[in-house]
């Protein structure tokens, strides 16, 4: 049974787990040690570098740790559609003389899911998040039985009541200002446009578990009102990705600074142009070329844009690169990730606060509200 709430937390507020790099053990250790719940991203990762980033993670810090993992996709992408939109990126790429490689599609795996899994009931981390979808009845009653608090990212209602009643003790509310991927189970369908503080209207009508908000914060002022919603905690993401310890490549980071200084648009997109998965970043030459050709093919065409992402982060091309950012990125700033917190620090809980987060094991479990 676990024994961490995030009513614990002395800011309450979650360093959002950011697959690709940003997400390191000293961002996630320096967010924990300044009083928030500090994360990491097990996407992309082996098996052996998720367990290195929790062993160096407790090696910098004694606070408390959130890892996220990516749950493999239900439905398999149609191989037509995802050869048409390959077809459509090498063409382009060789009109506009672009470098990178478009190679052929290929099964691209399920992320070492299950030796992740391993990895967590190992490590024991606080708290272990699942975001694509939700894993087995079984895996939460085994992680609970370790003392894992488990929890879900949710982008609608529906899928706040079908985490509740697999037995989830704490849920990620992911409005559609977020950065990054959109958590939905379904990756074919099309993107819930609620805000955050909607969906956690929604959600503590629907469900007592307690509820983290995110999407859209630009600072202390939105992450307020998330709380004033019913949220327990916000997860930030965005901001963090400028912080000094995070992993953030150099010209991401650069394209963020400069969103938020006025130099270049902060205009942000949805876009599966990236992935085959919806993800909101900033507009640049890549979503304005391939947004309108973009197919559901997560992770097949993740792959497939590989080679030009990683070309464009080695020639410092910010309109070519999958540049993540949510809605709130004029708040982005060069800075200690202790600093950020700081600036989170008056935050406050209403009277009464949220519910606290609890196991389901040794009980029946609760079922939501319909």
């Amino acid at each position: 049974m676990s024994t961490f709430s995030v009513e614990s937390l002395s800011v309450p507020l979650v360093q959002a787990p950011m697959a690709g790099g940003p997400s390191t053990p000293a961002l996630a250790a320096a967010v924990s040690d300044a009083g928030g719940l500090g994360s990491l991203a097990a996407g992309y990762l082996s098996a052996e570098a998720l367990s290195r980033d929790i062993e160096e993670f407790r090696a910098l810090s004694s606070g408390p740790l959130l890892v996220n993992i990516f749950v493999p996709e239900a439905q398999t992408p149609s191989p037509a559609d995802v050869e048409a939109y390959r077809t459509g990126l090498r063409s382009w790429t060789l009109d506009e003389d672009i470098r990178g490689e478009v190679p052929p599609v290929s099964d691209s795996g399920d992320d070492m899911y299950r030796e992740k899994l391993a990895v967590v009931m190992d490590h024991r981390p606080d708290v272990v998040t699942f975001t694509f979808g939700l894993p087995d009845v079984l895996t939460i009653e085994r992680l609970h039985e370790v003392g894992v608090l488990v929890g879900a990212t949710v982008t609608t209602v529906r899928e706040g009541r079908e985490a509740h009643a697999n037995g989830a003790g704490i849920l990620i509310a992911q409005g559609i200002g977020a950065g990054g991927h959109r958590g939905q189970f379904d990756q074919s369908a099309d993107p819930e446009s609620v805000s955050a503080s909607s969906l956690l209207g929604g959600l503590s009508d629907a469900t007592s578990l307690p509820l983290i908000g995110a999407g859209g914060i630009d600072g202390p002022q939105t992450a307020q009102q998330l709380l004033n919603a019913g949220a327990a905690a916000v997860q930030v993401g965005t901001l963090f990705l400028t912080t000094d310890e995070a992993g953030t490549k150099p010209t991401h980071r650069q394209a963020l600074l400069d969103a938020a200084a006025g130099k270049r648009s902060s205009e942000t997109i949805v876009t599966r142009a990236f992935t085959g998965r919806p993800a909101r970043a900033l507009v640049n030459r890549f979503t304005h070329a391939m947004d309108d050709m973009a197919v559901v093919g997560y992770p097949q065409v993740h792959f497939l844009t590989a080679g030009i992402r990683a070309a464009a982060a080695q020639t410092d091309d910010p309109e070519l690169l999958n540049l993540w950012s949510g809605t709130g990125v004029a708040g982005s700033r060069a800075e200690p990730a202790a600093s950020l917190v700081e600036r989170f620090a008056e935050l406050h809980r209403p009277e009464g606060g949220a519910p606290q987060a609890r196991s389901h094991i040794g009980a029946q479990r609760e079922e939501p509200t319909p």
